[in-house]
């Protein structure tokens, strides 16, 4: 009888939560749907950065067009080589020079190839718009047509692609690939080592050999993460040290911080790295232009170590001239913050527990 009414209950138990796994599952689901959506379902540019070299009026009249809905921030420059080298320092994405017989766009697929044929599409439209306009005033007037103007309709705007992307990488999807898993492989690496935490009690030299533990995979996957693209040539020309360096920050980045928070939070803290995957990733700039999220997403993303990780990796891929110390600077204080708290729980533990004994010591027991 007792078990005949045992296996009832015990079945409406596992029944409802159940349940309530299913309905947190689908609440998950729908929250980063949601988010997914709302930052990538449609880029489109916000304060982009571009260049345009021409006369006054030239720029005057771009600036105008372009920055009237905040798409674009159009900077003027002397002539296109200074906007070349602005687009090889990651000051702008692209832009436009009118200092030849006819106007000449600059992009860079490596920053960007959604940005670049945004600038393609965007630019050979107005190109064609106003070869058609001169056509339909010569037209109008009863005045020949000359055959290079009737060409230039059917023929592409010159485009010179400043920073291209290698054939090894000709869909410049390897970056993205390379920070999911780095951050990835964190996460659970964070995982992992924190679990170890139940195997010894906290002492001042067992948070020197989390820390240092930390810092040795971090090395570790620095150099596995460059020793996997060097398989597929992905980044040969690339500035090895700052790339090894970037790519270990970036992953000590995310486990000296999750492992940070597992101390101060308990078990729940590891969800931090989960967040970076899943959060972090889709606003990095990795996969999609950081200019091209909405604006907080961008803000956002870029304080965040696969943001940072995302830029420091692609500038040594392929801009080398590009400053790289303020996504150095995002990582740089996620490690060690992270580093800092692991050590001074731990040694807070141990002088708690130091004092104890003392204590304990002096009264006798």
């Amino acid at each position: 009888m007792s078990d005949t009414a045992t296996a009832p209950t015990t079945l409406r138990a596992i029944s409802r939560v159940g349940i309530a796994i299913a309905l947190v599952g689908a609440l998950i689901q729908l929250v980063l749907g949601i988010y997914y959506l709302a930052m990538a379902h449609s880029p489109s540019p916000n304060d982009l950065p571009m260049g345009i070299v021409g006369s006054q009026a030239q720029q005057d009249q771009l600036t105008q067009q372009l920055e009237a809905d905040g798409a674009f921030k159009v900077e003027p420059y002397d002539d296109a080589a200074a906007l070349q080298q602005a687009i090889r320092e990651r000051k702008a994405y692209g832009g436009v020079a009118f200092d030849g017989q006819s106007p000449t766009l600059y992009v860079a697929s490596a920053a960007s190839p959604q940005v670049a044929n945004l600038f393609k599409a965007k630019y050979t439209a107005a190109y064609q718009d106003e070869i058609a306009s001169q056509v339909e005033a010569l037209t109008a007037s009863g005045a020949a047509v000359p055959v290079a103007t009737v060409a230039a309709l059917t023929t592409p705007p010159p485009v010179t692609d400043v920073v291209p992307l290698p054939k090894e990488d000709s869909g410049g999807s390897s970056l993205g690939f390379v920070i999911q898993a780095l951050c990835l492989g964190g996460s659970i690496a964070s995982l992992a080592l924190g679990r170890l935490r139940g195997r010894t009690e906290q002492s001042t030299l067992r948070g020197l050999g989390h820390a240092g533990l930390l810092v040795v995979y971090a090395l570790l996957s620095s150099a596995v993460g460059l020793l996997a693209m060097s398989l597929f040539g992905v980044g040969d020309g690339a500035a090895h040290f700052t790339l090894f360096w970037g790519l270990a920050l970036i992953s000590l980045a995310v486990t000296a911080s999750t492992a940070a928070f597992v101390a101060l939070l308990g078990p729940a803290g590891s969800l931090i790295g989960g967040l970076y995957f899943t959060v972090g990733l889709i606003i990095s700039g990795s996969s999609i232009a950081p200019e091209m999220l909405p604006r907080f997403g961008h803000s956002i993303g870029q304080l965040l170590p696969p943001g940072a990780g995302a830029t420091v990796a692609r500038d040594a891929l392929y801009f080398p001239d590009a400053s790289t110390s303020a996504p150095f600077v995002v990582l740089g204080l996620y490690s060690v913050l992270g580093l800092l708290v692991i050590l001074l729980s731990n040694a807070a533990a141990n002088h708690t527990r130091f004092t104890r004994i003392l204590r304990r010591s002096g009264t006798g027991t």
